[in-house]
Parts: structure tokens; C-alpha cells; sequence
């Protein structure tokens, strides 16, 4: 499902009301869709309604008046005065025929929902004197929050918190989520998200050109590989993982495992003589091959069914570990660079960037943690101010030319031609030791497939957080090689794939 930035909405709003209808009925649909939600989540008891002086509040003038038409107890608190408001504003209060009250928190009385329809998703200073003081009245009443569109003090596109934001139990938004729905902090704040048809025909998509998803199966349905009746393990791929030394091979055995679950027809695990052994004990269906040094690792490569690789888990910060990832590179091999392999680079990111760029044309996937991810891109690191994760991803991308998959409860996938994807399906159990491992193990499985980057590493993410909430919590990270069969088979089951 497409993710709109609050520019992009605003122009989907403009083409529809171009096309021929009126913003005003946008926003009498917005606001019956809010007091239909409000409606579910109370049945009875008196409701209030916060309104500000845009379009949010208008919608909940409309939520309002839709309410008191169907028996509710309402009441109004503005934020300005009434005969201030402007355009769709001022008319939607017009249809509330009741007095409002003064915004003060004291107001707010004890009703049993209030419906949040302060600010929109277009909040891009910080919230500060009266509204505060209501933000922070509505988060201390212990009532149910209904936000429209998005809960006040939340920023649309970038999901921060603007010094202050109402903790809704369930927000109503409209065509299409934002950022903010998906990203942290703003999901936290959000509750459960409701997405109201209000009208707008998809067809104005078409002329948006959204290159921000939901990290869902539809973004990538036809881009999964499912086994052909005829096929056979050599047409699924090869992939190859590099052992680190005795200190620890376990960390290359979880993406081994991983990437022959994914789907890849072969694995061979390119282990130092002095691993072998522990390698070759703890594995059955993985190959092992005796590979010490660079020289080695492309004789390996020098078989070109090999077709993928994963470097970094256990792999050692190096000399060695780079030398490894410009053979592989120079092989023209698809590649998943994580852990050590990315630390390996801290000091010379560009020369990775400029390696990767050379090898035009190839799968190249970059799994940092928020730890790791300033080590190569440390001028967009996480401890910018008012830069999203989503801006800088897509930032890292576009610099480096690989896909960048920056993990976390919200993991974000950029492709350097600035698409990108959101996760919100991980569940706070996955945060475990070589978790991340077996991700970009699943990675270049699809990688050997012959899935391109951008999309093998969104099929990747969301099996990780599926296969996570299968095993649920206590799960380790061998746990989720496991399940991955029975998330294969629902998403088989979803889309009516036979197996």
C-alpha cells in the first residue's frame, strides 16, 4: 500500500478537487468517516471534540455535527475564535448549530472519548503555550483518543514528536497513511490506524508517483519467486557465506541456514581451515569449503553458479573482511554486507560506495543498525536534529548505490533511485542476538533467486517480522529459520499460491 508524504496527500487532494469535487465534500466525508469511528470505539457517554483552526478541525466540526445528528452528547472545544476560521473550516462549523466552548483543558470535562482534531499531519513547528497545555491535559485525562488524521504534535512525514503529542488509542486517516503512521516515535502514538475511503480516486496515484510503501506483500507480490513444478535446486541460486575464524563461526551459520530456508537451491558456508571442522559438525544440508584468505574466495567465485554472498556476521573488522567484499564485488556477485563487513569500511566508506558503484548493475544490500549506520554515513547519522529515518536511508542510498535496510521497529529499505519501504510488522521480541544475522541471510536467499535488491530486501524484512511473530516471545534467533515454513505458507494461502 502507497505511503503519502504530507505534500503528496495535499496534491492528491488538489487533482481530486480539480477533477470536479468540492474540498468541502472531501472533508464532510473525512469527518463522517471520523464519528463512524468514533461510534465503534464508544458506544455511549458524552464526547468531545478538540478543533483547531484548519482543515483537522473541520473535520472535526463535520465528526461533530455527524455525532449530535445520531443521538450523541457533543461539545466543542475551538482553539480560535469561530468567526476566525477560513474556508472548508468556517463552513464545517457553520453545520454545528451549539455554542463552543473556550479552549481551556479545564473543558475538557470527563467524557467518555475525546476526538483529537487539533493539528493535522502538516505540523512542522513545535507545539508550545495553550495547545501544550490541552496535548497535555488530553494525555492526563485517561480517556479514549480518537485522532483524525494524525495525533496533534506529530510531524506527517518525518513521525517526530513536535515537543508534545496526544497518545491516541485510534486514529482515522484518510486514502492513504503517512510516515508518521509507520515511523517511530509517531506510530507509537498513533494507537490503531483506520485508512477512511473519503473519495479520492486511486487514478490520482498514477500522476503522484509515490515512491514511498508500506513494507506489505502487494508491494512486492510479483516480484516473489515462487518454485516453478518443474524446477530443481540449481535454477534457485547458490549462495555463499563467509565464515569468520574459531572466536566465531555461529554468527555465519544463522544467514547459512537462513538463505536455504529463504529459498536459495544451494548454500556453501566459505570457512578458515581453523572453523572447519566446528563449521562442518554443526551443518548438514549447508556445504562447507576450505577458504583462508581473498585469493581463495574468488577461486570459490570462480564458479559462476555461485550468484550470491553474504559478508559480515562473525566475519572480523579487517583488512581480510574488506578484501573479501572487493573480491566479491569484482566476481560481479549479489551481495549482503552486515555486521563486521560494514564496521570493516568505517574508515573509508567511500571507497566501499565507490567499489559498489563500479560493480553497476549488481545486487547490493547494506543492513546497518542504528549503531553501525554512522560508522559509513556519519553527516546523515541518527543523531541529526529533525532529520527522519526515512530521509536518511533514502540519503544513504542514493550515496552509496546500494539498497540501504536501516533495522529496527521500524526498519526502512531504500533503493539509491529513492524508492523506498517501511516495516511495522517486527515485534519487540525480534531484538535479539543474531537476529539481524538471519535476516540478511533471508536477504541473499531471494538475492540467489534472482530477486532484485530493493525487493529481496523487503520480502526479507517482512518474513523476519512474520517469522518473529510466529515464534513469539522467547524466541532466539535460530528460532526464526524454523518458522519460516508456516509464513510461507500463509503468505502462500493470502495469495492463493499452490503449494
Amino acid at each position: 500500500m502507497d505511503v503519502l508524504t504530507t505534500t503528496e496527500m495535499e496534491r492528491a487532494d488538489r487533482l481530486t478537487i480539480a477533477a470536479g469535487t468540492p474540498g468541502f465534500a472531501l472533508m464532510m466525508s473525512a469527518g463522517q468517516a471520523v464519528a463512524e469511528a468514533a461510534m465503534d470505539l464508544v458506544e455511549e457517554g458524552p464526547i468531545v471534540v478538540v478543533a483547531g483552526r484548519g482543515n483537522n478541525g473541520g473535520d472535526g466540526f463535520v465528526a461533530a455535527a455527524e455525532l449530535a445528528a445520531r443521538g450523541r452528547e457533543v461539545s466543542v472545544i475551538l482553539l480560535c475564535e469561530r468567526d476566525s476560521l477560513q474556508g472548508d473550516a468556517a463552513l464545517a462549523a457553520k453545520g454545528w448549530k451549539y455554542p463552543v466552548l473556550p479552549f481551556n483543558p479545564q473543558a475538557l470535562g470527563k467524557p467518555a472519548l475525546i476526538i483529537d482534531a487539533l493539528f493535522g499531519a502538516g505540523l512542522n513547528r513545535p507545539v508550545k503555550g495553550d495547545p501544550l497545555e490541552m496535548i497535555d491535559a488530553i494525555n492526563a485525562s485517561g480517556t479514549p483518543v480518537l485522532a483524525v488524521d494524525l495525533p496533534s504534535g506529530i510531524n506527517g512525514t518525518s513521525g517526530a514528536v513536535m515537543g508534545a503529542a496526544v497518545q491516541a488509542t485510534e486514529t482515522v486517516t484518510f486514502f492513504r497513511k503517512k510516515p508518521a503512521h509507520l515511523l517511530l516515535p509517531g506510530r507509537m502514538y498513533c494507537g490503531r490506524v483506520r485508512v477512511a475511503d473519503i473519495g479520492i480516486d486511486a487514478q490520482v496515484l498514477d500522476e503522484i508517483k509515490p515512491l514511498i510503501a508500506e513494507n506489505l506483500p502487494q508491494a512486492w507480490r510479483w516480484s516473489f519467486p515462487v518454485p516453478r513444478i518443474d524446477g530443481h535446486k540449481y535454477a534457485r541460486g547458490h549462495a555463499v557465506v563467509v565464515s569468520g575464524d574459531l572466536a566465531s563461526p555461529g554468527a555465519a551459520r544463522l544467514p547459512a541456514r537462513a538463505a536455504l530456508r529463504a529459498g536459495a537451491g544451494l548454500v556453501t558456508l566459505a570457512s578458515p581451515r581453523d572453523a572447519l571442522a566446528v563449521n562442518a559438525a554443526a551443518l548438514t544440508a549447508v556445504m562447507v569449503r576450505a577458504v583462508d584468505n581473498p585469493i581463495q574466495f574468488a577461486e570459490l567465485l570462480d564458479d559462476k553458479r555461485l550468484n550470491a554472498c553474504v559478508i559480515g556476521p562473525g566475519a572480523g573488522v579487517s583488512a581480510r573482511t574488506r578484501d573479501f567484499v572487493h573480491t566479491a564485488l569484482s566476481a560481479r556477485r549479489h551481495l549482503v554486507l552486515d555486521a563486521d563487513a560494514l564496521t570493516s569500511f568505517a574508515g573509508s566508506p567511500d571507497r566501499l560506495f565507490e567499489a559498489i558503484k563500479a560493480a553497476e548493475g549488481l545486487g547490493v544490500v547494506l543492513t546497518p543498525h542504528e549503531g553501525e549506520f554512522p560508522r559509513l554515513f556519519s553527516d546523515i547519522s541518527n543523531k541529526h536534529p529533525g532529520r527522519s529515518k526515512l530521509e536518511r536511508v533514502r540519503a544513504a542510498a542514493e550515496r552509496s548505490g546500494a539498497v540501504v535496510l536501516l533495522k529496527g521497529a521500524d526498519t526502512v529499505i531504500a533503493s539509491p533511485d529513492g524508492r523506498a519501504t517501511i516495516a511495522a510488522n517486527a515485534p519487540p521480541w525480534l531484538a535479539t542476538a543474531g537476529a539481524g544475522d538471519v535476516l540478511a541471510g533471508i536477504i541473499a536467499g531471494f538475492l540467489a533467486q534472482g530477486v532484485a535488491a530493493f525487493e529481496a530486501a523487503s520480502i526479507g524484512v517482512w518474513l523476519h517480522g512474520e517469522g518473529a511473530g510466529e515464534a513469539g516471545p522467547g524466541l532466539i534467533a535460530e528460532d526464526l529459520t524454523e518458522v519460516l515454513p508456516a509464513v510461507f505458507r500463509r503468505l502462500y494461502d493470502e495469495f492463493g499460491i499452490e503449494y
